[in-house]
C-alpha cells in the first residue's frame, strides 16, 4: 500500500496562503481508475489511525500545521462536455469553476454562470461548499453528482435533494463520506438567491486585493452585516500581526505578506476578529475558508 502513497511531500502550493506545509502521505487521482485505489488507501488509513484530507483543484485552505500527520488525496480529474441543445453541463470535479464559466461564455455563448468568472476553486470544491457570489450559488442548477462512497467502496449518484444544500454547506461537507467524481448541471434556467447587476469582473479588479489570500475569509452574516463591514467596524482593517494582516482594500481578505510564513500569525488574527466582533455585535464570525489542523 505504501507504494501507492508518496511520503513527506511539500504541499505549500496547495494553499493560496502559501504557509510552509508538508504531509506525511500523499496520493494523486489523475485518472478515473485511480479512484478505485482509494479502497486500499482507506483500509490503510484505518489500520494506522490516519484521517483523510481530500483536496480538489482549488486552494481555499489554510494549512495550520508544519507536518500533516494524515493522508492528503489530491484530485486532478479534468474534463467537461456541454450539450448546446439541452443546456446540460457535465464536468469532472477538479475543473476550475472560473475556467468553465469562461469557456461556457466564450465558446458556447452560455452566460448563465457569468458571475462565477473570477470565483476561485474547483467544481468539486464549489459543490462541497455550495459556493456562490452575487446571489448565484452552485446548487441553483445542480442536477446530480457521481460520487465514490468511501464507506461502501461503490460509485453512486446523488440528486439535488440527497445532496442537502444550504448556505455554504452540503451533505458532502457535513459527512465527508463521498468523493465527488463528476457533476451534472442544467443550465437551461436562471435561479438565484437574489438578483444582481454587479459587474463582477470589474468588482473583483477594483475591490478585491491580490496576493497571498483565499478570498473572503469569513461568511457574511447578512446583506446588512457583511463580514468585511463587521471587521472594519471593530478597527481591524489593515491590522497587521507579524506576517499576516487584514487587507486595507477589503477587510474580509486575510493576507500573508510573503511566501512561506507562519500559519500561527493567521490564526491569531482569525481569533482576534472573532472575539472583537462578538464582543461588540454579539455575532459569531464563521470561516468560509477551510482551516486544516492535525
Amino acid at each position: 500500500m505504501e507504494k501507492l502513497l508518496q511520503q513527506n511531500v511539500d504541499i505549500t502550493h496547495l494553499s493560496n496562503f502559501k504557509t510552509k506545509a508538508k504531509t506525511k502521505y500523499y496520493y494523486e487521482i489523475n485518472h478515473i481508475e485511480d479512484v478505485f485505489h482509494m479502497k486500499d488507501i482507506i483500509a490503510f488509513s484505518k489500520e494506522n489511525n490516519l484521517k483523510l484530507l481530500f483536496i480538489w483543484g482549488g486552494t481555499n485552505l489554510l494549512f495550520a500545521f508544519d507536518i500533516f500527520e494524515w493522508i492528503v488525496i489530491k484530485n486532478n480529474l479534468k474534463w467537461f462536455a456541454y450539450d448546446r441543445v439541452k443546456n446540460i453541463l457535465e464536468v469532472y470535479s477538479s475543473e476550475s469553476i472560473w475556467y468553465i464559466a469562461e469557456k461556457l461564455e466564450n465558446d458556447y455563448g452560455q452566460k448563465l454562470w457569468h458571475r462565477f468568472i473570477g470565483l476561485p476553486g474547483s467544481i468539486g470544491g464549489a459543490v462541497f461548499w455550495n459556493a456562490g457570489c452575487f446571489g448565484l450559488e452552485t446548487q441553483n442548477n445542480f442536477l446530480e453528482a457521481e460520487v465514490y462512497n468511501l464507506e461502501s467502496g461503490k460509485i453512486e449518484k446523488l440528486n439535488k435533494i440527497e445532496s442537502a444544500f444550504w448556505y455554504r454547506n452540503s451533505i458532502f461537507k457535513q459527512t465527508e463520506k463521498y468523493f465527488i467524481i463528476k457533476v451534472k448541471f442544467d443550465l437551461s434556467f436562471l435561479e438565484e438567491k437574489y438578483s444582481s447587476d454587479v459587474d463582477n469582473i470589474q468588482f473583483r479588479k477594483e475591490i478585491q486585493p491580490s496576493g497571498n489570500s483565499c478570498g473572503s475569509f469569513f461568511k457574511n452574516h447578512s446583506k446588512e452585516y457583511s463580514a468585511g463591514k463587521l471587521i472594519e467596524e471593530v478597527g481591524l482593517k489593515w491590522y497587521v500581526h507579524n506576517t499576516a494582516f487584514f487587507s486595507e482594500k477589503h477587510a474580509n481578505f486575510l493576507m500573508t505578506q510573503v511566501d512561506n510564513w507562519d500559519y500561527r500569525d493567521l490564526l491569531f488574527l482569525i481569533d482576534l476578529a472573532k472575539k472583537k466582533v462578538h464582543d461588540r455585535f454579539w455575532i459569531e464570525l464563521q470561516a468560509e475558508v477551510r482551516i486544516i489542523q492535525n
